[in-house]
């Protein structure tokens, strides 16, 4: 893992830590919104609504059908760091599980990409590229452009089947690179870093070689994984050569 480098875990907490601190919350207060905390964390939705179940289940919380959810307890810090555990156990979870699956499904579709990929196919990837560069200081936007980069290079396989599921798992596929972006970028220098590993993606499937696209791919996903330093999962115990 990366020396040096605060853990998601630590992350998130600092943030959860400074939202209650700011927030000056009272038992009977309501939360923000699923979709405000998860903006505010950097985390997905799926994962504070795990994390405000946990927290309900402990009575921690009060969560009202169609009502938001309402501190329950004297003990505003003891909230804290439940939502702080709860959400980290969950998104370290959605983040691998969902790399995992990425590697197993764009390594095989940029080796396609690289041999079936048409101009058009090209020029999509190239514009989501260009999108990514113009956002690299817009969080949301760039994102959303990251998104469509792994997206394109999908449809450039022109395996109707491969590019379906990939289409259906859009949304996780966003929440993980939403995650996986907010830890990354604690170090700015990693905005430049992260927009040339996927160049090099481009360049590979350009100059239509399989054996470097898929190559990249690997070590793009293995960089991202080996950078998060997730707590307590399975991968950590596996030797170093996911991707």
């Amino acid at each position: 893992m990366v020396s040096g480098k605060k853990k998601t875990s630590q992350i998130i907490a600092e943030k959860i830590e400074e939202f209650f601190l700011k927030g000056d919350l009272q038992p009977g207060s309501k939360l923000p919104s699923e979709r405000e905390l998860a903006s505010r964390f950097g985390v997905s939705r799926s994962s504070v609504r795990e994390a405000l179940q946990q927290l309900e289940l402990t009575g921690a919380i009060i969560i009202r059908q169609g009502g938001g959810s309402y501190i329950n307890t004297s003990e505003v810090e003891k909230v804290s760091q439940l939502l702080s555990d709860s959400i980290v156990e969950a998104e370290s979870h959605l983040v691998v599980d969902m790399l995992e699956l990425r590697r197993a499904l764009e390594i095989e579709a940029i080796s396609l990409a690289s041999v079936r990929a048409v101009p058009a196919d090209l020029a999509k990837i190239k514009q989501a590229l260009d999108e990514m560069k113009s956002s690299l200081y817009d969080a949301e936007k760039g994102i959303k452009a990251d998104l469509h980069f792994h997206q394109r290079i999908v449809e450039a396989s022109h395996n109707p089947l491969l590019i379906n599921l990939v289409q259906s798992l859009a949304e996780k596929m966003e929440d993980s690179i939403r995650a996986t972006r907010t830890h990354r970028f604690m170090d700015v220098d990693r905005y430049e870093d992260t927009f040339i590993e996927h160049a090099e993606l481009f360049e590979a499937i350009s100059i239509r070689n399989s054996v470097l696209a898929k190559e990249r791919m690997e070590k793009h996903i293995t960089r991202i994984l080996d950078e998060l330093d997730l707590p307590d999962h399975p991968l950590n115990s596996y030797p170093n050569n996911v991707g």
